[in-house]
Parts: C-alpha cells; sequence; structure tokens
C-alpha cells in the first residue's frame, strides 16, 4: 500500500440525471449532512495515507477549487486539471502524464477506506480494478475473471450472464495505462472509457487483476441514490449539538445541530437527522430521520420533515409536508405546501429524468425542486415531481407534472360575486 501516494479523482461531470438541483453545482458537490458529497471521497483518501490529489475538474470547476483550495485544510495538497471537453474517463485520466502507480477514483461515489486499502494492498500488475457481487450484472459493466482474479475481460451491460461482479469504479493503474489511454477509440456511447483502456492491456497480455469489495458502494447517480448516499452517511454519524434545543423540544436518535440554530419548544427530532449553522426549527415542527437540512433554514411551526434534503438558506413555512425529497438553495414554500410521496395505487414512483421515464423503484418518493423555488399558499406537489430552478408556484396549485426553470405556474379560477341576502 505504502508505494502508492497519487490519487486521481473524477469531479468533472454535471449530473444531469440529478437536474434540476445541478443547475449551478456540478452533483460532486451537492451536500450530505452540511459537507459536499467530494469531501467524504477526499476524507476516504486521505485516511488511506495517500495525500496527493489530482482533482479532475471542468463543470461549476470554481465552487470546487474555492470550498477546497489546495487541500491543506484537509491536509492534503490538490491540483486542479480541468476537463474542457467531457467526453470519457479515459480522455480525463489521459489528461495526466504520471510515472507511479495511482489510485482513482469516481468524485460521486461513496466508499469505505477499508475498500481502498484492500485495493491498494493487493494491487500488482499494470492494472487493478475493485468489484462488487450484484444481483443485476446486466445493469453494469462486468467483469470476467480466471480463479486466480486474472481479468479476462469488461463487458458493459451484457445480455447474457458472464459474472456477477460489477466493475465499482475503483482503480490503481501503472503508467502502462497511459499508453492504453492513446490507442482508445470512442465507445458506442461516444466517449472515451476508461474500461476500453483497460481492455486493451488485457489484449495485450498485460497482468490486469480485480479484488472484491464489501463495504459502501453508494453511487449518487439520480435523485432516489442520492436520498439513500444521504441515509448512509447520517446513519453513521454521532450527535454533535452546538446551537441551542429549547426546553419542551424533544430529541431523539442522532443530531447533528450547527452554530447559531435553534430548536424551539414542541419540536420533535427524530434522528439521524442533521441541521446547519443559523437555522431555526419550530416551534412544534417534527423532522424524521434521514433529514439533512442546510445552513440558514427556516423550518416553521407544525411542518413535518421526513428522510429529504433541504439546501441552504431555503425556508418550508408553517403547516407544510416535505417527505422523500430533494429541495434546493434558496427556495421558499409557502404555508401549506404539501409534497406527495406514495401513489394511490401504491406502486413504485416513477420520475422523468431526460426525455425518459424512470421507475425509481420507490414505494415513496417526492419531489425535486432546483434552487430559489417559491411556492404560494397550500401548493400540492404530486410524487415524482421536479421543478426548475427559478420557478414560481401560485398558490392553490397542484403541480402534476414537471415544470421547467423560470416558469410561472398559476391557477385558474372561476369566481362569481353574489349578494350575500340575494337569492342563491
Amino acid at each position: 500500500m505504502g508505494k502508492v501516494k497519487a490519487a486521481v479523482v473524477l469531479a468533472a461531470g454535471r449530473g444531469t440525471r440529478l437536474q434540476p438541483v445541478t443547475s449551478d453545482t456540478s452533483k460532486c458537490m451537492l451536500p450530505i449532512a452540511g459537507k459536499p458529497i467530494l469531501w467524504y471521497i477526499l476524507d476516504v483518501v486521505r485516511k488511506a495515507q495517500i495525500d496527493r490529489i489530482y482533482l479532475i475538474v471542468g463543470y461549476k470547476k470554481e465552487r470546487i477549487a474555492d470550498y477546497f483550495g489546495d487541500g491543506s485544510k484537509m491536509g492534503l495538497n490538490i491540483t486542479y486539471v480541468e476537463q474542457e471537453r467531457r467526453d470519457g474517463t479515459a480522455s480525463a485520466i489521459g489528461l495526466l502524464s504520471l510515472e507511479e502507480d495511482f489510485l482513482v477514483l469516481n468524485g460521486d461515489t461513496l466508499i469505505d477506506v477499508e475498500d481502498v486499502r484492500r485495493i491498494l494492498e493487493n494491487h500488482r500488475g499494470d492494472a487493478t480494478i475493485g468489484v462488487r457481487r450484484v444481483e443485476d450484472p446486466q445493469q453494469y459493466g462486468v467483469v470476467d475473471t480466471d480463479s486466480g482474479g486474472r481479468v479476462r475481460s469488461i463487458v458493459e451491460k451484457p445480455q447474457t450472464f458472464i459474472s456477477d461482479m460489477a466493475n465499482a469504479g475503483v482503480y490503481v493503474f501503472s503508467p502502462a495505462i497511459f499508453k492504453a489511454i492513446e490507442r482508445t477509440g470512442r465507445s458506442e456511447r461516444g466517449e472515451y472509457e476508461i474500461t476500453s483502456s483497460i481492455q486493451l492491456l488485457i489484449e495485450d497480455g498485460r497482468d490486469v487483476r480485480a479484488v472484491e469489495l464489501s463495504g459502501l458502494w453508494s453511487d449518487i447517480g439520480n435523485p432516489w441514490n442520492y436520498l439513500d448516499s444521504n441515509g448512509v452517511i447520517l446513519g453513521r454519524m454521532k450527535s454533535d449539538i452546538r446551537g441551542v434545543v429549547e426546553k419542551g423540544a424533544t430529541v431523539k436518535g442522532t443530531l447533528i445541530l450547527g452554530e447559531g440554530s435553534v430548536v424551539r419548544a414542541g419540536t420533535y427530532i427524530q434522528g439521524p437527522v442533521s441541521i446547519g449553522k443559523g437555522c431555526t426549527i419550530g416551534p412544534n415542527a417534527y423532522i424524521r430521520d434521514f433529514t439533512s437540512i442546510g445552513n440558514n433554514c427556516r423550518v416553521g411551526n407544525a411542518v413535518e420533515l421526513k428522510n429529504s434534503i433541504i439546501m441552504d438558506n431555503t425556508n418550508i413555512s408553517h403547516l407544510s409536508y416535505v417527505g422523500d425529497s430533494i429541495i434546493g438553495s434558496g427556495c421558499n414554500f409557502g404555508a401549506g405546501t404539501l409534497v406527495g410521496n406514495l401513489r394511490l395505487d401504491e406502486k413504485s414512483v416513477k420520475m422523468r429524468i431526460g426525455d425518459e421515464l424512470y421507475d425509481t423503484g420507490r414505494r415513496k418518493m417526492g419531489c425535486v425542486v432546483g434552487d430559489n423555488v417559491k411556492t404560494g399558499l397550500n401548493v400540492m406537489i404530486n410524487s415524482g415531481r421536479k421543478i426548475g430552478a427559478n420557478a414560481m408556484i401560485g398558490p392553490g396549485v397542484i403541480v402534476y407534472r414537471d415544470v421547467p426553470e423560470r416558469a410561472f405556474l398559476v391557477k385558474k379560477q372561476e369566481l362569481e360575486m353574489r349578494d350575500i341576502d340575494g337569492d342563491l
């Protein structure tokens, strides 16, 4: 493990499947419990005793650099490398020219340090691939190995069963990978993919190995996976109360409460829950498990939040309900805003990503709301709906389809004025 002292972290992507919450930030900078997802990946690298980081950046790269700087606050030495054309993982790694073995991680996939140590300790040859056993291998890049763990092939989303070992997106490479990258052509998706480069190494007879990983492996590629990752991180945290919990408030389970935050009387918190700095919660709010609230948020009287991510500077006004949802920064939900998270037929909720309708596989899934969205009084948002950034939803509207960014959705009413003493 000691011979690998450098890590390449891929963080150039936008995260189009997570829109609208990635309209103004990259997916690796989306928050969980007050820190961007990328922080947790870099923390794992640091714990694996690697301090030299090559961070491949692209979309909203300034935000990444502003947050992490040179890495010294985390005990790291970060070098930023810009991928101007986001045309694949091989293209990203090929921007470098290293003369040593190095680790590669995705900036949007949570893993355990024990698995990073395992792949480092077992690395030999020109490439080592972290793999995971999965029940549905046809959804992944599948790694086929011989009985000694040597890789024979990598097949993307095979139509017939080859192996139940999925590529986990964790690698250790020797400098030989750079020559393979130079020979790598575009895949069927039109990208230069590192799995194609690894296949070239295999065909050249180079030593490519697989190491099975068994710990955390949580990708945030879509909204429901993002909620899963939030739950995993919160479930591992310990209570840290730096704000004020008023007398008459009840806290059960883990609570992370930031400085300057107040939990007012009558509020019931059922952890694990994370609340950032400068927040006001309640009175009489109900904050349920796996809820993450950002900085400078306001959660009003008789509001219920459950298994949701509420980003910085967002207000959820009184008598509202938000469940199984992702709410962007700078939003204001008017009093009585209700988010549906369950279909009447109790089938799994579907959500549109791009032009396709996806089955989330979840019986309960709420909404995804972009930054700076405002809702009026008594708005209802159906399960699986998305509302684009800077949209406004007028009072009394039922949101039953996705709303694009900067839209103003209003309800038409037919009113008739009558004399109260007249003939009704």
